[in-house]
């Protein structure tokens, strides 16, 4: 998932400081009221409740609700309802220190067309988001990898409406609508526990597509086919609107989208092709060995995307001269066409003999031109630990690290900018490190503190509000809870 911070930080930080302080006591009383509640009998809650499960030991907080899941599921209707909030904030460093709320509100519906129709192999679903909140990555941090995955510009917005057909035995299927391609391709599982947005949607994508390509919060028309060869073999390929919902590069998507509806749909800016092969191994559920030591599961992947459409060029403006240049037109260059080349690693490396304890690491790597391209590598990587503690079988907890590097063309800009009389820092590589627990109150509850702390923050621009220094590392702490209702 991933948060374009494309937009300027406010020159008025004091006050939006004070604004994002009444809101933070708000939801710092929900988190604690939340936690007393957690922290109850359980058992006893459960004892009363003689449904098959109880409170605490449902699936999602409003169970069946009163028998409509089970009447909607005879039709084949599957409702689904979360909520994500979150407080985050800098301790030090950064544009300035503070802390905001965010939160995300995702509703979906899905429709089995056998159950419903008896007409095998089809589902159609719709999804909606309501986003509510600041963004600290922002307003506080000025950072290449923004620090929350669901960090967005507040609106209620169509996300994805599609239809998918199985075919050939369930051996192939093809999907046809407004989809979010970040729920296929270039993902990792294990990568998928941690908060900072580029462990799910990575930097190369997100900075180097129109808009951070169809990804959360935003989504795109286009056509995905999948087929599985072989057991242990899938092939992922797409083709989609690469602007998402249309304008120029450098402007917000989200800004630009009237009322951020998400039903503005663009097919005048390019196309974007994408796809993937995935190899598996070792995929049998743990439980199916026993006592017997199992093969450990992994997962591999390489992948391509290429954009058509045009991209502005890093450094030139369109008569050949260095942008930096007072003679420059101002325009860039418009270099045709972009791509990106990536792998992806999700390997267990230890697991329990006949108990849930295991550990999972995780590697993703991506590089795109650096003419064309504000960020020309990135990496992501760490590890995962399943019931790290005892009696905590449900629980995870992760290390993680994130690399961006600013392209040489970008880089050259800058000091093009020097050689005329503006001098600016030389633009390089930003790094972050990732502390992370998710706690498992209950199948529909999770908690999870997080730590981050961001190494040469932009990889190293000045701080707007004081132009004598760069942006200082910064030291970020947060709770984030997870229901699903």
């Amino acid at each position: 998932m991933h948060f374009i911070s494309r937009t300027q930080p406010s020159t008025n930080g004091t006050a939006r400081h004070r604004g994002a302080g009444c809101r933070c006591r708000r939801a710092i009383g929900f988190v604690a009221l939340a936690l007393v509640l957690g922290c109850g009998t359980n058992a006893a809650l459960a004892d009363t409740d003689n449904a098959p499960q109880g409170f605490w030991q449902r699936d999602t907080l409003l169970g069946d609700m009163g028998g409509v899941r089970p009447w909607l599921g005879t039709y084949g209707v599957t409702f689904s309802l979360s909520e994500i909030s979150e407080i985050l904030g800098n301790v030090t460093g950064g544009i300035h220190t503070g802390a905001e709320y965010d939160g995300l509100t995702t509703m979906g519906l899905s429709l089995d067309t056998d159950k419903a129709f008896h007409w095998s192999g089809g589902t159609f679903n719709v999804s909606a988001l309501q986003l509510h909140g600041r963004n600290l990555s922002a307003d506080n941090l000025d950072n290449l990898q923004t620090v929350s995955g669901i960090e967005s510009n507040r609106a209620t917005r169509l996300w994805e409406l599609w239809y998918d057909q199985a075919f050939l035995d369930g051996k192939a299927d093809v999907k046809l609508g407004q989809q979010s391609i970040d729920q296929e391709f270039i993902a990792s599982q294990y990568s998928a526990l941690f908060v900072n947005t580029m462990m799910g949607w990575p930097m190369v994508p997100s900075a180097d597509l129109y808009a951070g390509g169809p990804a959360y919060p935003l989504s795109s028309p286009g056509i995905r086919l999948r087929a599985q060869p072989t057991d242990a073999v899938t092939l992922l390929a797409g083709v989609f609107d690469d602007n998402p919902p249309g304008g120029p590069f450098a402007n917000d998507s989200q800004l630009r989208d009237g009322e951020a509806s998400g039903t503005r749909f663009n097919l005048g800016t390019g196309a974007l092709w994408i796809g993937e092969i995935q190899y598996a191994v070792n995929q049998s559920p743990a439980k199916t060995c026993g006592s017997v030591v199992c093969g450990l599961p992994g997962t591999y992947k390489l992948g391509a995307w290429y954009d058509t459409a045009g991209f502005p060029d890093q450094r030139y403006d369109n008569t050949g001269l260095s942008l930096a240049n007072p003679a420059s037109s101002g325009t860039a260059r418009t270099d045709r066409g972009n791509f990106s080349l990536y792998g992806v690693v999700d390997q267990m490396v230890w697991r329990q003999t006949g108990g849930p304890r295991s550990i999972g690491v995780f590697a993703r790597l991506m590089g795109a031109p650096s003419d064309r391209n504000q960020i020309e590598l990135s990496l992501n990587t760490g590890v995962d630990v399943k019931a790290p503690l005892p009696g905590r079988d449900d629980d995870t907890c992760g290390i993680g690290y994130g690399l961006a590097q600013v392209s040489d063309s970008a880089s050259a800009l800058d000091r093009d900018q020097a050689t005329f009389g503006n001098p600016v820092p030389v633009r390089g590589m930003e790094h972050f490190v990732e502390l992370t627990y998710q706690y498992q109150v209950a199948p529909w509850w999770q908690l999870q503190p997080d730590f981050q702390y961001v190494i040469n923050p932009g990889g190293g621009i000045q701080n707007p509000l004081n132009t004598t220094q760069t942006v200082g590392d910064e030291a970020v702490i947060g709770l984030r809870t997870t229901i699903t209702f």
